[in-house]
């Protein structure tokens, strides 16, 4: 016998009109439904009589009572699967289609359109899902680079509307305005460091005085270093290596920057050479192969003049390495870049550093995550925290000191600052693993190319997903005579055949299984085949 699938029924209606008489619009919706519903009682399919019914609400947003109460009822396990007449009764909106999904997949719930032959518990419907999240991607993406075309925009103009505002300044309408209060620790920073000449003497005083960041806490090294190169207490705006004049007032003259930055300079010239090594190599003694040979800096000059850095394995470098076994070098640019972000994204997710300061009282809580609003950690800091790079055959390992991580979100330089609730596991350390790919480089062994999605090839992928869009675009189009002319280029016409690939082919793609000597224009060639082949 057949395992029983509750069923539950989804209706929208966007407007009220209507609703009024004794059959409309949901009653037509709910009807055909449970006829699909009826027709596979072979498969153990059962309609439950609680009705989720949306009438007068927009597809564009998730806020809708009955919409609301389904999803309550999937996540208390009530609900197998959603019986939908049309996809867009569900949402109008892609974003909000993801997000959906997920919660269906957590709670192994599925939904059916029974008017579009969409069936996520099929094979062919998940892989149509696939691309409908693609598609969802491809949107975040689009909405991302008009936002960051908006930030460079506004850059240009000299307003500040991206993260809190320096120390020193408020802001005040998209601009930043000097405040009275916090100026004058600005002031003093710069003045005195051009008296002492040393950052670490300048903490030291700086700390002696009470002299504190806006949230109370004594200045680290890297805020110090920070704020003393931030051209921002110019009057300037700085978007990436752009810098534009700003609306705002200059707190630090022209002489007197210039002068810290001359000192900054002489005192990094003034260190010895292996001080000047470490501190260029951001991974120096931190990386090494499973076999714990470690990896060194090391450069190289090309013929055409041009120098290479890497991180080379120290046993290769003694010749006791198999070339073709072991990973002999990296690219240090690299490694150091995809270190640093990882870094980041996981320090910056206020989610990881919650766990990291759980045992602590709430409003010291509040103090560090108020505290990390603040830091932008350079390459400095995050060499700080690292205790080991470990570079596996198919995979990184990235550990991070906890001890090292809570004294960067606290603020904290000493141990006696820290009760024992704070120090609780301080000594563990945190491991990030990430995956890569090894490529062959001949005659001079392995050389690690990182790659976080596997064998996936992002070019095909995205190719795919801009052929289904486009034309999804020109299918929506109200009049086909007037299709727009920047949707009848020739790469975008090239783009669409691939709406025509074997989806079998897609999936392989999607899962980075597919012939390693695909392209797109191989793919257009298969998609234009199928289509002819369609129409023959």
């Amino acid at each position: 016998m057949a395992k029983t699938i509750r069923c539950a029924i989804y209706t929208r209606k966007s407007t009220e009109e209507g609703l009024e008489q004794n059959f409309n619009s949901l009653n037509a919706q709910r009807e055909s439904c449970e006829a699909y519903i009826k027709s596979q009682t072979h498969e153990g399919w059962k309609i439950i009589q609680k009705q989720y019914n949306d009438g007068g609400y927009s597809g564009g947003t998730m806020n809708r009572p009955a919409f609301q109460e389904l999803l309550d009822d999937i996540k208390e396990g009530k609900i197998d699967i959603v019986v939908v007449y049309k996809v867009d009764r569900l949402t109008r909106s892609l974003m909000d289609f993801s997000k959906i999904i997920e919660v269906f997949d957590k709670h192994s719930a599925s939904f059916v359109s029974i008017t579009q032959h969409f069936n996520t518990t099929t094979s062919m419907g998940r892989l149509t899902l696939n691309i409908l999240l693609s598609f969802a991607q491809f949107e975040r993406e689009v909405t991302g680079e008009r936002i960051r075309d908006k930030f460079a925009a506004s850059a240009k103009k000299g307003l500040w509307i991206t993260g809190i505002p320096p120390l020193g300044y408020i802001k005040d309408d998209n601009a930043l305005k000097i405040d009275n209060t916090q100026a004058p620790k600005i002031l003093t920073i710069f003045e005195k460091y051009l008296e002492l000449k040393s950052v670490s003497t300048l903490k030291d005083y700086l700390d002696k005085n009470k002299i504190f960041t806006r949230s109370n806490k004594p200045f680290s090294k890297g805020n110090l270093y920070h704020i003393l190169s931030n051209k921002v207490y110019l009057g300037k705006i700085v978007k990436g290596k752009n810098v534009y004049e700003g609306l705002h007032k200059a707190l630090i003259s022209t002489d007197i920057f210039n002068e810290v930055q001359k000192q900054l300079n002489d005192n990094c010239n003034n260190q010895t050479g292996k001080e000047r090594n470490s501190s260029n190599a951001m991974l120096q003694g931190k990386m090494f192969d499973e076999k714990n040979n470690f990896f060194t800096p090391s450069k190289s000059t090309g013929r055409s003049g041009k120098r290479y850095c890497y991180y080379l394995n120290k046993e290769a470098k003694a010749g006791k390495l198999i070339a073709k076994d072991s990973i002999i070098r990296i690219p240090a640019q690299e490694i150091e870049d995809f270190v640093e972000n990882k870094v980041k994204e996981y320090i910056l997710n206020k989610k990881n550093i919650l766990k990291l300061i759980k045992n602590c009282p709430i409003q010291k809580q509040e103090e560090c995550l108020n505290h990390l609003k603040e830091i932008q950690p350079d390459k400095t800091q995050i060499k700080s925290l690292l205790n080991k790079i470990i570079i596996h055959k198919s995979f990184i390992e990235i550990l991070i000191q906890k001890g090292a991580l809570f004294k960067l979100i606290t603020g904290f330089e000493d141990k006696d600052e820290m009760d024992a609730t704070d120090m609780l596991n301080a000594d563990e350390t945190i491991i990030l693993t990430f995956n890569i790919k090894i490529q062959e480089a001949s005659r001079k062994g392995r050389t690690m190319t990182i790659n976080d999605n596997g064998n996936q090839n992002k070019t095909l992928v995205e190719a795919i997903v801009k052929g289904f869009y486009y034309t999804d675009l020109i299918i929506k189009a109200k009049d086909k005579n007037k299709i727009p002319s920047e949707l009848q280029t020739r790469n975008i016409r090239r783009l669409r055949k691939l709406r025509f690939l074997p989806p079998k082919l897609i999936e392989q793609i999607f899962k980075g299984n597919q012939n390693p000597d695909l392209t797109v224009e191989k793919l257009c060639e298969i998609g234009d085949k199928n289509l002819k082949s369609l129409s023959a």
